[in-house]
């Protein structure tokens, strides 16, 4: 197929299989070597595992080095505020900090994060564009990052952040917005309430396309948006402590390409060895892209796996077949990861409690957790509503995410064998 003028963010994106082999084997020997030298737990990783910088010279090699899980991080820095060890330059050098559930704080050079209008630019966002902006711009790194990545196309942004359906559908109709950035349910709401309004998407809006990460877009939900109402819609597969955007879609919706600016691989959970194509494991990231965050082989705890054949449209890296489910005790749910361990630290706080369960579930293209607590001894609706209140209160300020239901059990009536997470989502 001819390439298509102005279609690539960046030269990358079309290197030839040799090309990226000997890309991505360089930019891996000088990241790990420079983590070694200038992020003490990159230090402690490697000789724990009694490994050398020097004997990390390709991505095959990345086997030998233990996979570091969320909770790793958020055990480094509980132990070595406020990074943990993993900042890898001088302090003065950040330029600004976000934070993530754990909570993990992230440090962030602006130059490093310009990658993200790559996902951006496959999915259409040009000068000309009026983008509207629907993620957080507090404390998450969300709403910023993907602001400058817009920029980085040349589009035009509306900080709009969530929320408010009816000033949402206000603001899209008076300035024309063209581009809807979030994710799928929230842009379904907006759709919806827009009609509750009177008024007729296709006739009375200007929006020809929408970029979505965060959460899950359903086979289902992406035909009603692009037949249904004429918007083209794109995923981007991304995770917070690596940086941000780590695969994207192109024009061709089969897969999402693996960004150049990370060593991807998908190996299996238990033994954290390399999977082919095809085969399916955990998602382990490893960025190469900047200088400021020593994080080595971190695991994303979702699952995939991988297509190693090329790309119609021309981009030459590989591709997710989309994210399958989850390895561990955390969960996306709308956008947001929950936790266990967070989830156990809420609940440690009420006495009433003996034990609790997480239930995720998929109703109307939305994500909702159900939280089920067994009480110690049974106790008044009055008293049950208070305890509800708090511990829905608890939830919203260390995870970020507030249960859809907290519903009150009697104890020993949770199933067995016992799980304090339970992702029961089914995508069709």
């Amino acid at each position: 197929m001819a390439l298509r003028q102005g279609e690539y963010f960046d030269g990358l994106e079309t290197m030839t299989s040799g090309e990226r082999e000997k890309y991505t084997d360089r930019k891996l020997a000088q990241t790990v070597k420079y983590a070694y030298r200038h992020a003490p737990a990159a230090k402690r990783l490697l000789d724990r595992a009694g490994i050398s910088p020097a004997q990390i010279r390709t991505v095959k090699d990345l086997e030998v080095l233990p996979v570091t899980r969320k909770t790793d991080v958020i055990e480094w820095q509980k132990a070595d505020l406020p990074y943990g060890g993993l900042l890898a330059a001088p302090p003065e050098e950040v330029e600004r900090v976000f934070i993530s559930p754990g909570p993990i704080y992230e440090p962030h050079q602006r130059a490093a994060v310009k990658w993200f209008a790559k996902s951006l630019w496959a999915a259409g966002v040009r000068k000309g564009d009026v983008a509207l902006n629907t993620f957080t711009y507090h404390m998450s790194p969300a709403g910023i990052l993907i602001h400058e990545g817009l920029r980085d196309c040349g589009a035009t942004v509306v900080p709009i952040g969530t929320g408010n359906t009816d000033i949402q559908v206000q603001t899209m109709r008076d300035l024309g917005v063209t581009a809807f950035v979030g994710t799928p349910s929230f842009l379904l709401s907006v759709i919806k309430r827009a009609e509750e309004l009177g008024y007729n998407l296709k006739k009375d809006f200007a929006l020809k396309r929408a970029w979505f990460t965060g959460e899950m877009l359903s086979p289902s939900l992406r035909q009603t948006f692009e037949q249904d109402y004429g918007i083209a819609t794109f995923q981007t597969y991304a995770v917070t402590e690596p940086g941000g955007a780590i695969a994207y879609e192109c024009r061709e919706k089969s897969g999402l390409h693996f960004m150049d600016e990370y060593i991807i691989e998908i190996v299996d959970p238990q033994t954290g060895k390399q999977l082919g194509p095809g085969e399916v494991g955990e998602i382990v990231v490893t960025p190469v892209h900047n200088k400021i965050w020593g994080l080595l082989r971190f695991g994303t705890g979702d699952l995939s796996s991988y297509i190693a054949e090329p790309c119609p449209c021309g981009r030459t890296a590989h591709r997710l077949a989309g994210i399958l489910g989850r390895t561990g005790d955390a969960a996306k749910v709308r956008g947001m990861f929950v936790v266990t361990r967070q989830a156990e630290q809420v609940m440690a706080k009420f006495a009433e409690v003996a034990r609790f369960q997480m239930v995720v579930t998929r109703a109307a293209e939305r994500d909702e957790l159900a939280l089920k607590a067994e009480l110690k001894q049974d106790t008044t609706v009055e008293v049950k509503e208070k305890l509800a209140e708090a511990i829905g209160k608890g939830f919203q300020d260390a995870c970020r995410i507030k249960p859809d239901k907290i519903e009150f059990l009697a104890g020993g009536t949770l199933p067995e064998p016992y799980q304090k997470l339970v992702d029961q989502r089914v995508w069709k």
